[in-house]
């Protein structure tokens, strides 16, 4: 029997594990970096240990720490979560020799799988259907397009889409830096890549007596850079004669290495319905709160209970409804899915009916790594949370959650919450159109525009002003005695500017005893004002206004969409100018590779340099041609947001 249970993860992967085992009577061990602190799932466990350092590498990929923090905490059996060391077989087999109940499959399961190169050799031989493996070097133009691979590890990282001859070389380097970096393993194999292929998964439990379930199928079509961002279960797809095929080849999949515990068995599909192994994941998966909902099964309670010996019945649950699930990101999709940092000053999903576990009836579920207050750092995966919705269909679950991520304050990060919605609301999806190719053949500029309109926009501007206007009333004198803003005589209007983005407003009103009188907004009538909340009459309809301040930002929330404004300053800083022609840094991170010197001639869209941040390459590239006339950093620099990474000096047209 398990007592007491160290996991060796961080944020909601911690979060959610911990709550199984409260439910369990089992007590928690937290593990945390000095980025995680403070993190909501440093204070949940019963105890916590600190592993030294931010990175990564430094902390939770260290065995060895893991482990005596387990020793120190007390544990004696340790859950690996997903992502880090999860399908880490040299771990599996540490805690296993540490005298630790090890929550996971066989370490031989994991090394098997491990390689995708001899899994797929394993499971041809077990007549599962696969996609030819390709050797880099032996190509040719009749095998494009293709997509390279890392060997080891998954999620999108060491993973690149060639379509033409000339750019292999470059994109199988490219792999193998990142692959290298992410797992430690450079190596890298090819296969045929399907433009508008579908992503499907059966989820698997196996025991040790030798039963293993098809629990049911997810998909998780729509995905960005090779990683998904929306999932559903179960797959609009599959029809019972492929879903009996698909759950034959997962279990035979799952026999064939002896697996034991909870895993997933992934395929891609062609549009002609034929299905391709792509790897087993031996481990629970991100997207596992959909097939919870779907089947009323406790996936890590079960992790659990096959961990101390239990039997699974002979017979998987039946299915109820439709859930699907969205991964919210600190990222901006429209700038080529930039990860973000910095503080998240609100964070709050309206009518959450329970969080990491399944609700009691169809209703909506929150698993989330963070809290008000959290800070989004640059060591770790940009996930915020996961919002899933479980509906007795697809359109009523795709509704709840659209509704939902529409109403969410989000405060001091940017996210892709817009595109998550629209998305959601896009008729394609709704029609069970989700290929892989979702967002090339829809428009990620088209999907990722804001959900506010200009004219929300301005409007919002002018919330911002009022409620402004509110706060120095309740807040400033003149003289000890009369409020902040008061003339005894009439006087010019009240002048303020915001930006959204590139567009700024230019916001005059007047606000006195005959109330609001607005230069750019004449059937606008103020009902109710607050620093927090505004009520406007816009011609005949009275719409809530919530208002935030932070940063130098203000946020306005309401029915009509989030909106996020600068406060422009009256006045410049003219420090803050930068020399022209000058490049800087879209996100803290490490410089890791440099492309070009100082003096050298580049074109429009040649690479300058790499900055590594969130688990991931970014490539910087040259915006216009030039010659690059400074080159301030070095590979091995750590930069911050907003460093000079170089000036590029153009070329002057003819």
């Amino acid at each position: 029997m398990i007592e007491n249970l160290l996991v060796a993860n961080r944020g909601e992967i911690a979060r959610r594990v911990f709550r199984s085992c409260r439910d369990a009577g089992i007590g928690t061990v937290a593990v945390f970096s000095d980025a995680d602190a403070d993190a909501p799932h440093t204070g949940e466990a019963d105890v916590a240990v600190r592993l030294p350092g931010n990175a990564p590498s430094e902390t939770y990929l260290r065995a060895d720490l893991l482990i005596e923090a387990a020793g120190r905490a007390g544990a004696d059996a340790v859950h690996p979560g997903y992502g880090f060391l999860s399908e880490n077989a040299a771990f599996a087999r540490a805690v296993i020799e540490a005298g630790l109940t090890w929550v996971g499959p066989p370490p031989e399961a994991i090394e098997t799988m491990g390689s995708k190169v001899e899994s797929k050799r394993l499971m041809a031989a077990a007549g599962v259907p696969v996609l030819a493996e390709l050797d880099p070097d032996e190509v040719t133009e009749a095998d494009f397009p293709l997509l390279v691979k890392a060997s080891a590890g998954g999620g999108g990282r060491g993973m690149r889409v060639v379509r033409a001859p000339g750019d292999l070389a470059a994109a199988v380097e490219s792999a193998r830096a990142e692959a290298g970096s992410a797992f430690g393993d450079p190596t890298v194999f090819c296969e045929r890549y399907l433009e508008t292929g579908r992503h499907i998964e059966v989820q698997v439990l196996a025991d040790t007596h030798g039963t293993v379930w098809a629990l049911g199928e997810r998909e998780c079509s729509i995905q960005r850079r090779h990683q998904k961002v929306v999932e559903e279960a179960p797959s609009p797809l599959v029809g019972a004669a492929m879903r009996e095929e698909l759950f034959e080849a997962a279990r035979k999949a799952a026999k064939a290495i002896g697996y034991v515990g909870a895993g997933t068995v992934e395929f891609l599909a062609g549009p002609d319905g034929r299905f391709y192994f792509l790897e087993m994941n031996t481990r629970l998966q991100v997207e596992h709160p959909v097939t919870e909902c779907v089947t009323g099964e406790d996936l890590v309670a079960r992790q659990l209970r096959i961990a101390e010996g239990d039997r699974l019945p002979v017979d998987p649950p039946q299915w109820t409804g439709h859930a699907i699930e969205v991964r919210l990101y600190a990222e901006d999709p429209a700038a080529d899915w930039q990860p973000q940092s910095g503080t998240l000053h609100r964070f709050s999903v309206p009518g959450v009916d329970a969080e990491f576990r399944i609700p009691a009836g169809f209703g909506l579920r929150l698993d989330s790594g963070v809290a008000d207050g959290s800070v989004v750092g640059v060591h770790y995966d940009p996930m915020l949370a996961k919002v899933i919705a479980w509906g007795p269909d697809r359109t009523s679950a795709a509704r709840r959650l659209a509704t939902a991520l529409a109403g969410a304050r989000i405060h001091g990060v940017r996210t892709n919450r817009d595109l998550l919605v629209n998305v959601l609301r896009h008729p394609a999806f709704l029609a069970g159109d989700t290929d892989t190719a979702f967002f090339a053949t829809h428009g990620l500029a088209t999907l990722s525009q804001p959900l506010a309109s200009p004219e929300t926009t301005r409007i919002a501007a002018l919330v911002a002003a009022v409620a402004g206007a509110a706060a120095n009333r309740r807040t400033a004198t003149v003289q000890g005695r009369l409020p902040g803003g008061w003339r005894n005589v009439r006087s010019a209007p009240q002048h303020k500017r915001f930006a959204a983005g590139d567009v700024e407003f230019d916001v005059r009103y007047v606000l006195d005893r005959a109330g609001l009188r607005a230069e750019d907004h004449p059937d606008v009538e103020l009902v109710f004002a607050q620093p927090d909340r505004v009520v406007l009459d816009l011609g005949g309809v009275r719409r809530s206004f919530a208002v935030a301040r932070h940063d130098g930002r203000v946020y306005v929330d309401s029915a009509l969409g989030p909106v996020v404004l600068d406060v422009v300053p009256r006045f410049a800083d003219p420090s803050a100018a930068l020399a022209a022609g000058s490049l800087v840094a879209p996100m803290p991170g490490n410089v890791v590779r440099i492309a070009v010197a100082a003096g050298d001639h580049v074109e429009a869209g040649a690479p300058l340099l790499w900055l590594e941040a969130m688990k991931m390459e970014h490539k910087i590239t040259a915006p216009a041609a030039g010659v690059v006339a400074e080159l301030p950093v070095e590979v091995g620099q750590q930069v911050e947001l907003g460093t000079v990474l170089a000036v590029l000096q153009e070329k002057e047209s003819e």
